[in-house]
């Protein structure tokens, strides 16, 4: 039987392609910080409307240190990948992201106590390494070019510093859901987090707010924001019935999701046998996992 996590996580996974395909798209000539924002906004009603009705959990020190923790490094990580995204290419930056399944090995376990079986161990490594090839092999440079452009490329700076900081928040995200509920933390977090990137965003895109609904900004933020929101909540639900490290890792197929969206919307090719070594990977870690 498959575990409930696994279509969860898929569900994630691709909720968070469509979102990121939609938002470069929306990144065309308007400012990022806005664009972040509004693909925010939109989902506070979805997460604020079930509060009055869910039972409030006996909340610890815990879960506020977690969420305390968690927040600035949310809304750093928000903000670096929007920029990734807009200012270098997807086969520069995506790649990146297999850092935090690997630095998913070490940091439950330092903070949870989360231990990864051999092959669950070894399905993440073939996932972390078909999410980079995956990407990675689409552009100019070969399959070294993400590393290399690590010297020259902000937004592939930007996205390894989004690799490192998930690897954090999704371990704290886990403990504050433990020590809460899936629903109940996404009714606190997500609102603070808008709350905590809202006058940064209008800050720095005071120059085009005015003007944000005619020139479409509005309006080009809305499906990457239902899609963010579908991903948040899959996330929190999935994160809760599986180890940190499993779940993050499946979640990359995103990256899959994303090129397979390239190849039937853009005709874009490539990508076969990094897929496979990805779908492998998710096989250990059902078998094992």
């Amino acid at each position: 039987m498959i575990p409930l996590w696994l279509p969860l996580t898929l569900l994630s996974a691709l909720a968070l392609a469509t979102s990121d395909a939609l938002t470069k798209k929306a990144l065309a000539g308007h400012n990022e910080y806005l664009v972040t924002w509004l693909k925010l906004l939109p989902a506070l009603p979805l997460f604020l409307l079930p509060l009055p009705f869910l039972s409030i959990p006996t909340l610890t020190a815990e879960f506020y240190l977690c969420v305390l923790f968690s927040l600035p490094l949310e809304a750093l990580a928000i903000f670096l990948y929007t920029k990734a995204l807009k200012f270098s290419p997807l086969n520069l930056t995506l790649p990146l992201l297999s850092l935090t399944p690997l630095l998913l090995l070490v940091v439950p376990f330092l903070l949870l106590g989360e231990r990864i079986s051999g092959w669950g161990g070894l399905g993440i490594l073939l996932i972390a390494t078909g999410s980079y090839l995956l990407n990675a092999k689409r552009g100019q440079g070969g399959v070294l070019a993400p590393l290399r452009a690590l010297m020259s490329e902000r937004g592939s700076l930007c996205m390894m510093g989004v690799a490192v900081i998930y690897a954090v928040t999704s371990t704290l995200g886990k403990r504050a859901i433990a020590a809460s509920s899936p629903l109940f933390f996404a009714a606190c977090y997500l609102p603070l987090l808008v709350l905590l990137i809202t006058p940064v965003a209008l800050y720095k895109g005071r120059w085009e707010l005015r003007l944000m609904v005619q020139n479409g900004t509005v309006r080009a933020s809305a499906l990457p924001a239902l899609c963010y929101a579908i991903q948040i909540l899959a996330h929190l639900y999935a994160i809760n019935l599986t180890n940190v490290a499993y779940m993050i890792a499946v979640k990359r197929t995103s990256l899959l999701f994303g090129v397979l969206y390239g190849r039937y919307l853009f005709q874009e090719k490539g990508g076969l046998l990094a897929t496979l070594i990805m779908l492998s990977g998710v096989i250990l870690i059902l078998a094992g996992g």
